[in-house]
C-alpha cells in the first residue's frame, strides 16, 4: 500500500471501463485527477487543475500519467512551484502532440516541455502506439531523463492493447515508490 496519494492523469477523452487506469482507481484506490473538458482539453486549464491538487495535498505524490498527461505532467512540472511534492511519475503512451495529424485534433499543447523532470520518472513506450513513434518516445524519455521501459508491441497503452489492471505498469509504480521512499 502506498503511504503517498497516487494521482492519475489520464489523456485526451479520459480512461474509460476496461482502462488500467480505471481498473487501478477502482480497485486500488487510487485518485483520478478530474479535468473540466475531457474532449475539449485546453492545456492551461488541464495544468492548473493539477496544480490546485498537488497544492492542496499535505504530503508528496505519485503521478501515473497516460498519453496527453504525460505531455500535462511535463508541461505542469516546468512551470510549478509544486512541483517539489512529487515523489515520481509512471508515464505510459505519451501523445507526441507535435505531430501535425495530433496538434490539429488537440490544439494548443504544442511545444511539448522538454526540461530535465525534477522528479524521477519511468516512460512506457509501444512500438506500434499510433500517437507516438518509439524513436520519439524515447527522445521525450532522454529529455525528461526518465527511464525508458519498452513495452512491446501493446498500442497505445489502452483499453484496446487488451492489458486488463496491466500488472507490469503496477510493477514499475511499485518500484517507482520504492525509490522514492513511498510504499508503506
Amino acid at each position: 500500500m502506498h503511504s503517498c496519494p497516487v494521482f492519475f492523469l489520464p489523456g485526451w477523452q479520459n480512461s474509460g471501463p476496461g482502462h488500467w487506469q480505471t481498473e487501478w482507481e477502482q480497485h486500488l484506490g487510487h485518485v483520478r485527477v478530474e479535468q473540466h473538458d475531457w474532449m475539449h482539453p485546453l492545456r492551461g486549464d488541464w495544468s492548473a487543475r493539477l496544480d490546485e491538487v498537488v497544492a492542496d495535498t499535505p504530503e508528496s505524490v505519485l503521478l501515473v500519467a497516460h498519453g496527453l498527461g504525460c505531455i500535462l505532467t511535463a508541461w505542469w512540472a516546468a512551470h510549478s512551484r509544486h512541483a517539489h511534492k512529487v515523489g515520481g511519475a509512471l508515464l505510459a503512451a505519451p501523445c507526441d502532440v507535435e505531430r501535425l495529424d495530433l496538434a490539429v485534433r488537440i490544439p494548443g499543447w504544442a511545444p511539448i516541455a522538454r526540461q530535465r523532470l525534477p522528479f524521477p520518472a519511468v516512460l512506457v513506450a509501444s512500438h506500434n502506439d499510433p500517437s507516438c513513434s518509439f524513436e520519439r518516445a524515447r527522445q521525450l524519455a532522454a529529455d525528461w531523463s526518465a527511464r525508458l521501459v519498452d513495452g512491446g508491441d501493446c498500442g497505445h497503452i489502452n483499453t484496446e492493447s487488451w492489458l486488463g489492471d496491466w500488472p507490469q505498469g503496477q510493477a514499475l509504480l511499485r518500484q517507482l515508490a520504492d525509490e522514492a521512499g513511498s510504499l508503506g
